[in-house]
């Protein structure tokens, strides 16, 4: 592990460039959003809680992954993560000091936290993923989610290269914003641990370049 992980944090530091100055230049916005690794809720069909990365996803298969997406120039003019411990954790792997949003937080599952599908009310289940408005667990509803992500990325003004670290939800939403699709849509969008979604664009006119690309 210590071979691979100062290489991959030198990267980070240096896509990053100093915090404060912006973007060197103008041009095309891009961002980049990366799903966090797996989890034991992901890998037994939980609904997320707070957890942390799952033991199988060690630290060092992690620290020796960098974006893909973001080879060839490889930088960024900013950093930004979801809340969860799981983001942070995915973030540090690939060195990224990247600054908390709460706007890039998953989605609240409520009362369903921590529980398999199996032990959720199987008729609140189907309301949930066929209504939008729906939130049985007191949550979050998918529609809260569409509009806070459609909101955050009508903020990206002006941001140049956005890396992001941030969960599946979160990033369906901002797939549906930029393509203007129904919620419906929502879980026809899959979303794999420590793979890339890169948006180009802007405010009102995102493209989704590329979804679902590797990290290694």
């Amino acid at each position: 592990m210590g071979g691979h992980r100062p290489a991959v944090r030198a990267a980070g530091r240096a896509a990053a460039g100093p915090q404060g100055q912006g973007r060197a230049g103008g041009g095309l916005n891009r961002i980049f959003l990366v799903c966090h690794g797996a989890t034991d809720a992901v890998r037994q069909a939980r609904f997320p809680a707070d957890e942390p990365l799952s033991r199988q996803q060690s630290t060092r298969q992690q620290s020796t992954r960098q974006p893909a997406a973001l080879a060839g120039p490889a930088r960024t003019d900013a950093l930004s993560r979801g809340p969860e411990l799981r983001c942070a954790q995915t973030a540090e792997a690939l060195g990224w000091d990247a600054v908390v949003d709460d706007a890039l937080a998953d989605l609240d599952h409520g009362s369903w936290r921590g529980r398999s599908l199996a032990e959720v009310e199987q008729a609140e289940l189907m309301a949930w993923m066929t209504d939008p408005d729906a939130a049985p667990h007191g949550g979050e509803p998918v529609s809260g989610v569409l509009k806070r992500v459609a909101a955050w990325l009508d903020r990206q003004n002006d941001v140049g290269r956005l890396g992001v670290v941030t969960s599946p939800a979160v990033i369906r939403a901002a797939v549906l914003a930029a393509l203007g699709a129904p919620a419906s849509a929502f879980w026809r969008v899959d979303i794999s641990p420590l793979t890339v979604t890169q948006l180009t664009g802007g405010p009102g006119r995102w493209t989704v370049r590329e979804t679902g690309l590797p990290l290694e």
